[in-house]
């Protein structure tokens, strides 16, 4: 039996949650039965700068241990980073590109010379300030993930971080997490 393995790198900004929505994606995937790795790519990361985290999903044990070179999807959680750093670099063709804009995604895909696959939009800032009361719009992208492909299930995503969120925050802290988890859900927009 061939293996199915999504490879999936993520792009943002130290101290965006970036390396704790890929650990949560790792989370949600182990829960579904299914083998993962998460790993953020350090460098002289300080706040504010851009940095990279990879996460691997397969129904297989994963014996791969490098960086993702060529990864199937791509989340973008700074849209700043657009122009600055080579965001499709190695993307499949018919990959998935996940970004936090209230772009559409007929300017994304201009934007980033991108005609192939699939291009998913949400405003996960505005979700979060709404939500949360605080621009950090990493776990949103959860979501956005589960309804582009599948991989995960919004329900087991929303338990978990109910389960993770709930082992350090206030309850109404917890709900406005998974509040914003389905709101992302909802309003996120393919083209």
């Amino acid at each position: 039996m061939m293996s199915l393995m999504t490879e999936i790198r993520w792009h943002g900004r130290a101290g965006q949650g970036v390396v704790t929505a890929g650990e949560l994606l790792a989370e949600v995937a182990m829960e579904e039965g299914k083998f993962f790795q998460s790993f953020p790519e350090y460098g002289a990361e300080r706040m504010g700068a851009p940095l990279k985290s990879y996460t691997r999903i397969s129904d297989q044990p994963i014996e791969l241990h490098c960086p993702i070179l060529e990864p199937s999807i791509v989340i973008v959680v700074n849209p700043n980073l657009l122009g600055v750093v080579p965001l499709t670099q190695g993307l499949d063709p018919q990959g998935t590109i996940i970004i936090n804009t209230d772009d559409p995604p007929a300017a994304i895909r201009g934007r980033l010379g991108f005609d192939g696959g699939q291009v998913w939009c949400v405003n996960a800032s505005k979700i979060a300030r709404e939500e949360l009361r605080r621009d950090i719009p990493s776990t949103m992208m959860l979501a956005v993930l589960a309804r582009a492909t599948g991989i995960i299930a919004l329900e087991v995503t929303k338990e978990v971080a109910r389960e993770k969120l709930g082992a350090r925050l206030r309850p109404e802290v917890v709900e406005a997490n998974v509040r914003a988890l389905q709101r992302a859900y909802d309003e996120c927009v393919e083209g």
